[in-house]
């Protein structure tokens, strides 16, 4: 029994169309933020970590009151040399800005939504 004719041509333009789409959102969801904004805190780790897609992923210590539990602020840092400033700054008063991302199909763009784009050291 034979194809029809065409029928290999509208799979592979199916197949096509699908990727762009899964692209394109993924391409939405990478430059349109959610949300914006500054954190600072003690700048408590940062590490290069994953299976196969390496992220680097931090955490900052967020201290509201002298004596209260400190929450943590889990992020993922995109690029290498934001990353650079901020392990020169590991244990230090920092203030982290932020874009947080919603709707990342996998870890492979980090494991937080909340991605650090700058970081400047914050005087005691």
């Amino acid at each position: 029994m034979a194809l029809p004719k065409g029928f290999l041509t509208a799979v592979v333009a199916l197949v096509v169309v699908i990727f762009a789409i899964f692209a394109g959102y993924i391409w939405v969801a990478l430059n349109w933020s959610y949300s914006e904004g500054e954190r600072a805190g003690f700048m408590q780790k940062l590490s290069k970590k994953g299976w196969m897609c390496k992220t680097w992923e931090g955490e900052l210590s967020l201290v509201a009151l002298p004596g209260a539990a400190p929450e943590k602020f889990l992020f993922t840092v995109r690029d290498d040399e934001v990353a650079a400033r901020i392990n020169q700054q590991v244990g230090q008063r920092v203030s982290l800005t932020y874009e947080e991302h919603r709707g990342l199909p996998t870890t492979c763009f980090g494991d937080t939504g909340y991605f650090v784009t700058g970081v400047r050291l914050v005087s005691p």
